[in-house]
């Protein structure tokens, strides 16, 4: 029996993941939407929709995700979002994969899912939505990663934000790398992807339990369908893979740059088979890199120690479940 199990791509912002969506999204089982902003902010909110047994609840809660940032990328008709989420089943990751499936239908495709590069940092959270997902982390150059991100319309101020958000999606793809089972969790780095894309689309594939289509490695003839015109930032996905993007940090990135990405990246670049290109000195320049170090190391701890707090006071409250109840695992 074919899979019908959830797939998520998930990474650093600017590793990748839409090239990684439009290959996925080239296969003939397989639709995945653009990028949405619904899900996390509906689970954060999710008591103030109630008890989703009450149909007006649910219709509460459609109307939240068609009113939702970018929703309309997906072309969907709202209304008939909204009725699919009242008839379907009263939980929250239910409604969450009805519009996904929707998007699928709308392709004639059986698999659905999502790609939020956000995700990697909250994939309990996914987990918890989707028992049965399966999570594609894409891997980039965390240098590569600033450099792009340096120069998206949508980039934070500080140069120090954008060097942790690699260093939190380093962290937190190690963790994942030792919490999640291979059924569950695979990891592919874009540098082999765009190198030699069909040896590692077959090893994601043969993960997701699906066979290889060659439609797969040219993943440009879909950007027209499914990356919405306005997302600028996203025009090299309308031109076949290319490794024209590996180590263009060297050229992208001012010298302070690349030390501050190296002094806060540590042992991290190296873990993940990237090498500094800096050898760490004990210096006075290490030492007034302390406090960045520190932040960047410390922080994912902090983290962590807040989200089993959550998980401590959710564990002691009451909470109907949440989880989608759409596929054959999930019904079980």
């Amino acid at each position: 029996m074919s899979s019908d199990r959830p797939i998520f791509v998930v990474g650093c912002p600017r590793s990748g993941t839409t090239m990684l969506q439009l290959m996925l999204h080239a296969h003939p089982r397989i639709a995945l939407p653009p990028e949405t902003r619904f899900l996390l902010a509906a689970y954060q909110k999710r008591a103030e929709f109630g008890d989703l047994g009450d149909p007006a609840n649910r219709r509460e809660l459609g109307q939240f995700i068609v009113e939702s940032s970018q929703f309309e990328d997906l072309g969907l008709d709202p209304e008939k979002t909204v009725e699919a989420v009242v008839a379907g089943p009263p939980t929250l990751g239910s409604a969450f994969g009805i519009v996904f499936r929707m998007y699928s239908e709308r392709f004639g495709k059986a698999r659905w899912g999502d790609k939020r590069p956000l995700y990697l940092r909250h994939l309990p959270t996914i987990l918890r939505l989707f028992p049965d997902a399966q999570i594609i982390n894409i891997m980039r150059d965390g240098r590569d990663c600033v450099a792009s991100l340096k120069e998206t319309p949508w980039k934070p101020s500080e140069f120090d934000t954008l060097i942790d958000y690699w260093a939190k999606s380093a962290d937190a793809s190690l963790l994942a790398q030792r919490r999640y089972p291979k059924d569950v969790y695979h990891q592919v780095r874009y540098e082999d992807l765009v190198a030699d894309p069909e040896p590692h689309l077959r090893r994601l594939c043969a993960f997701l339990e699906e066979d290889f289509d060659p439609a797969m490695t040219a993943p440009n003839k879909l950007a027209s369908v499914a990356v919405p015109e306005y997302k600028t930032w996203h025009t090299l996905t309308h031109q076949a893979p290319t490794t024209e993007r590996i180590a263009s940090w060297r050229n992208r990135l001012t010298d302070e740059e690349v030390r501050k990405c190296e002094a806060a990246f540590g042992d991290r670049l190296a873990r993940f088979g990237y090498e500094p290109s800096i050898p760490i000195p004990r210096s006075a320049k290490m030492r007034a890199d302390a406090k960045l170090i520190a932040k960047h190391r410390l922080g994912p701890a902090k983290q962590a120690a807040r989200n089993l707090w959550t998980q401590i006071r959710s564990s002691e409250q009451t909470e109907p479940p949440v989880a989608a109840r759409l596929t054959i695992r999930q019904v079980r």
